[in-house]
């Protein structure tokens, strides 16, 4: 962990009151928007960060779900939103793959405020109990053989990307169906509907004690500690393949540094708290909190990353 990581970790609780343009701040309830349905990855990384965060502010703060539009909706409400704290955003690795996917009426980068990126997180490939895959190998040759494209799920961009990579490294075809959220989608998994569906980590985690569904790889560089059994796709046959989320708290552009500042430091108290480690831990997540001169950097080295990526026809419109 780097020195600025642990420094942000370790901000004192009286940073709360320090900043004295942020000692009006918040004077209602904050709204904290997530652009995906209830029981995703990002839907459940903001509700355990807004849980965590609520005994170090004043006031309360309300989760509000607004999905579609691969959470451009959600975002877009919050670009437009007063720059006064009172309005954030969780967002996640679609941020900025969005600007390459849908048409948006904002930019990723400079109509929004990097409060903290929060937590990093691995994809997973799931397929339902039932089915007749039980590793990528098999899912794989399957596939070959198929005089059909098999049709595989995904939830928003990153999910997206994790399959259409997959698919042109190992020369298969695959169809995709979008759904709205991680919830729906590993229903249809686990029902038999949908044979294989790329998810979080987050999302998948919580399903596998019913023994309704099974996870075939997973996109990390390494193997997750929560699923030290399940192989990375790149040990699988395909060095170099690797699919990263992340989670951040971001609002709009213009938000007042003190307000910032306080708002981190209510981060840096919450995420002091082994109850928040140990949800993200069973969710299969990284805590990596990082203040807003960190995020900033990490967000535009993200969307540089994905602008490569969209230049070379790996990441492809989808509206």
């Amino acid at each position: 962990m780097s020195p600025s990581r642990r420094a942000a970790l370790a901000l004192p609780l009286a940073a709360l009151a320090a900043p004295a343009r942020a000692q009006s701040w918040p004077t209602r309830p904050i709204r904290l928007i997530i652009g995906f349905p209830a029981g995703g990855s990002t839907d459940l990384v903001g509700r355990a960060v807004a849980e965590a965060l609520r005994p170090h502010l004043p006031q309360p703060l309300v989760v509000e779900n607004r999905a579609g539009a691969n959470g451009a909706i959600a975002t877009e409400a919050v670009a437009r939103a007063a720059a006064d704290g009172h309005t954030l955003l969780i967002a996640s690795s679609t941020h900025n793959i969005n600007r390459h996917q849908v048409t948006l009426t904002y930019d990723p980068l400079r109509d929004f405020a990097a409060v903290a990126i929060l937590s990093r997180q691995v994809m997973a490939l799931a397929t339902g109990a039932a089915s007749p895959f039980t590793d990528l190998a098999s899912f794989l040759a399957a596939a070959r053989a198929a005089p059909q494209p098999i049709t595989i799920g995904a939830t928003e961009a990153l999910t997206s990307f994790a399959g259409q990579d997959l698919a042109r490294r190992a020369g298969v075809r695959l169809e995709e169906a979008m759904y709205r959220g991680g919830a729906p989608m590993m229903t249809d998994l686990m029902a038999g509907h949908l044979p294989v569906g790329f998810t979080s980590t987050a999302t998948a985690l919580p399903l596998l004690p019913g023994g309704r569904l099974r996870l075939l790889a997973v996109t990390g560089a390494a193997r997750s500690p929560a699923l030290p059994d399940v192989p990375t796709v790149a040990e699988s046959g395909f060095a170099g393949y690797e699919v990263a989320g992340w989670g951040a708290l971001l609002g709009p552009a213009g938000l007042p540094a003190a307000v910032m500042a306080r708002l981190h430091a209510a981060l840096g108290a919450a995420f002091t708290d082994p109850a928040l480690r140990a949800r993200l831990d069973a969710l299969g997540l990284e805590a990596d909190l990082r203040g807003p001169e960190d995020a900033r950097a990490f967000l535009a080295a993200d969307a540089a990353r994905w602008d490569a990526a969209a230049a070379e026809g790996l990441v492809g419109r989808t509206g």
